[in-house]
Order: C-alpha cells, then structure tokens, then sequence
C-alpha cells in the first residue's frame, strides 16, 4: 500500500499514465493479499451438515477471485488509460519525480519476488517454475510469485515508457508503456484465473503422492493389489482418497474390517494429506481392471493373474 500512495503522488505530480497504471495495478495487488488472507482464514473452518468435507477449496475460490480483480482492475483499466494517452497524450512534468519513485519501487518489489521465489523453493523440490505453478495445490504462492513478477516486468515497461516519453517529448510513449503494463496484468490474470478454475473443479494427488498411495496400500500381506484408484484435493493440505482393493479370499468380514484399518493407516503414514480414505474390498476380475489409471498401472506389479 506504501508504494502504492508513492506511485499516486507520482501520477498526480508528473501527469504519468503509466505511473497512474502502476497505481493501479500495486491496489489491486495489495487487495489480492487481503483476499488471499480471507480465504486461507475461511479455510480452517470446521465441517458442517451442509459442507461435510470442510471448506479447503475456499482457498481456491479466493484464488480465482484474485485473477478477476487482477483481469479488470488492473488489466483492463490500464488498457484503456493507455489507449486513451497514446489517443490525446499529454506532456510529462517533473519527470525526475516518475523516475525516482520507479527506482525504489523496482528494489522494494525485487526484494518482494526474491522473498517469493525463496519460500517456493522450500516446496517446489525439483520442478520447473511452470510445472510448479501449474501443479501447486495452494494457491498463495503460484499468485504471489506471478503478481510480483507481473509488477517488476511493469515498472520496467513503465521505467522504458516514461523514458522514451522524456527523450522524443512524445506523450504516446508513456501510454504505450500503460497499454503494455495492462496486458501483461491480463496474460498474468488469465493464466491464474486457468489454474485457479482447475483447482475448483478439483485436481487429484501430484503423481508421486498416488504411487505412495498404492505402494502403501498394497505393502501389506492382506492386501493383494488396487483395482482402481481416485483422488482429489479438497484442500490444499487435505486429500481424499477412495480405492477398491483385492483382498486376500481366506478373509473373514472381521479380517477385512482389519485389513481396511490397517491399509488406511499405512496410507496416512506415507502420504499424511491423505484425511479421507475409502476403501472397498473386492476380488480381481478382468472387467475391473483400471487401465486408464496411471497410478494402479505404475505401481501394480501386472503379471498374467488368475
């Protein structure tokens, strides 16, 4: 919000239509903190009759509102000052104003995105910044890390508009660099607004946390492979898992209400998100067989069987 006021003070001093862009654009980011806050908050509540899974995915609701303010307070709004400046530009005064708040606020918010991509690192392990924003499960960090990127790429446009606009005594420059800051902000907007719709619908478990799931599952000498297998998030820290198992066929109903414990607290031992687990014991027969799940067909040892 500090940056925010210097950048207003800016436009109001120099005229600037990027730096009233840029204004624009560090409100809305700091109204997106304060959503992202909410809906971590709303998150933690307790299940009810009417939501017995919780409210994990409230995160990700909050998440997708983020890319709407982000697509029409900052992107689309920017768009358009930057259109009507390059249409009817007007003269920059007291440019040195413009510059110098453009050089703090570039170091304030590459020390923003370095702290940013320093907590990404603690969970991202060996993905690549794409697959770790396309497969991240809370949605805090992918949003922090693209609006931080989204805001130092913006200072530079604003930095390279405001510049040009001095030099050639050009206005339409810096509503170029408007125009450009508010596309920007509308790729960022629409890529968080996929990823965030993605979460909603519901994702299931990373690749790995599902082949733990099945090596747990069948790590035990009741057990005798998974049939089929399905998750889903229903939080970023919370995962359901429901599983039909072949067990073994000397079991009694007793032995396969203690199998069923003790697979299940195999499974939270390997994969701890896993907060819901059904399980439906079963025999293997050919028309049961998943082959369209990835995770049975990795993990399950496939040789010709009975």
């Amino acid at each position: 919000m500090g940056i925010a006021v210097t950048k207003l003070v800016a436009f109001l001093i120099t005229g600037s239509a990027s730096m009233l862009a840029e204004t624009v654009h560090s409100v809305a980011d700091s109204g997106n903190e304060v959503l992202l806050l909410v809906g971590r908050r709303r998150s933690g509540r307790r299940e009810t009759r009417q939501h017995p899974f919780g409210f994990g995915r409230e995160r990700y609701f909050y998440g997708f509102i983020v890319a709407v303010m982000l697509f029409a307070v900052g992107g689309v709004y920017s768009v358009y000052d930057g259109i009507r400046k390059i249409i009817h530009p007007d003269h920059l005064t007291t440019p040195a104003v413009a510059f110098a708040v453009l050089g703090v606020a570039i170091v304030l918010e590459a020390f923003s995105l370095r702290t940013a991509v320093s907590r990404s690192n603690d969970v991202r392990g060996k993905l690549s910044w794409t697959a770790f924003i396309r497969r991240a499960k809370a949605p805090e960090l992918p949003v922090v890390l693209l609006e931080d990127t989204a805001a130092l790429t913006g200072l530079l446009f604003a930095l390279i508009g405001v510049t040009l606009a001095v030099i050639t005594g050009n206005g339409a420059w810096d509503g170029a660099g408007s125009l450009a800051i508010g596309a920007l902000l509308c790729c960022v907007a629409a890529v968080l607004a996929v990823e965030m719709k993605s979460l909603l619908i519901g994702e299931s478990a990373s690749a790995e946390a599902e082949r733990a799931i099945v090596a747990a599952l069948e790590n035990g000498p009741e057990v005798e492979c998974v049939i089929h297998l399905r998750t889903v998030h229903i939080g970023p820290e919370s995962l359901l898992v429901g599983a039909k198992i072949e067990v073994r066929r000397d079991l009694t109903a007793a032995g396969i209400a203690a199998a069923i414990n003790s697979a299940e607290r195999r499974v939270r031992e390997a994969v701890p998100i896993a907060d819901v687990i059904y399980l439906e014991p079963d025999l293997y027969r050919p028309a049961l067989d998943d082959a369209t799940d990835p995770a049975v067909r990795a993990a399950r040892h496939l040789d010709e069987r009975p």
